[in-house]
């Protein structure tokens, strides 16, 4: 007899693939045509550049469980260095080649040892790390984004966030998501996710008290 509670598990799961994949086109979508000038645009994540934050995702959407191990085995459990050897194995000769090797992995399911929605989080945020830089904008469904920061606001799994909002209340001002006790940060949950994450760029679209404390938090491990 099937497990109600499996059945239900495995659906949500398949709700985040799509959300994933969907990202992940109109990222594409909203790269294609940029001048190799632009390509080698500083990104949000730092000594990046935005070419080079495409090639870390594509590299995350091709690493399943077994060559990530293998990897970081190989890595002597140095998790930066197999991100680096991974990120230049998904960059390319040109930036027309890391857009290409991008797009063949939009629909992909591969994944690391996190939950999917552990890859919708860094989806959402190394696709803001390269959008905010350049200028460009993408709108989300509130929903989307408040699931996003309902994951963040408890792990500090591959990146700090629920260590960096400790003794703050933050409230969006676009959706239902609050969390946490203390001085007040409110913006866009978007803007929060971000911050969260350790992007003090988006802090200047926040408001509240405790605003400067959690910029001050970012960029921290």
């Amino acid at each position: 007899m099937t497990d109600p509670a499996q059945t239900t598990d495995r659906r949500r799961e398949t709700g985040v693939w799509s959300l994933i994949h969907a990202e992940r086109a109109a990222l594409a979508a909203d790269l294609a045509g940029l001048t190799d000038e632009r390509w080698a645009t500083p990104s949000l994540c730092d000594g990046l550049t935005v070419r080079e934050v495409l090639a870390h995702l594509t590299a995350g959407a091709s690493l399943g469980t077994v060559r990530w191990l293998a990897g970081v085995i190989r890595c002597r459990f140095d998790f930066d260095k197999q991100v680096a050897v991974r990120l230049a194995e998904q960059l390319g000769a040109t930036p027309g080649e890391t857009l290409e090797r991008f797009r063949r992995v939009v629909p992909s399911t591969t994944k690391p040892p996190l939950p999917a929605i552990a890859m919708l989080g860094e989806t959402i945020v190394h696709g803001e790390d390269i959008r905010r830089p350049l200028g460009i904008r993408r709108g989300r469904p509130v929903d989307v984004v408040t699931r996003t920061a309902e994951y963040y606001r408890g792990t500090d799994l591959v990146v700090v966030a629920k260590g960096r909002i400790g003794g703050l209340r933050l409230v969006a001002d676009d959706g239902p998501f609050t969390t946490g006790s203390g001085p007040l940060v409110s913006g866009p949950t978007l803007a929060l996710i971000m911050a969260m994450t350790g992007r003090a760029a988006y802090c200047d679209d926040l408001e509240g008290d405790g605003v400067e404390l959690l910029r001050s938090r970012c960029g921290t491990a």
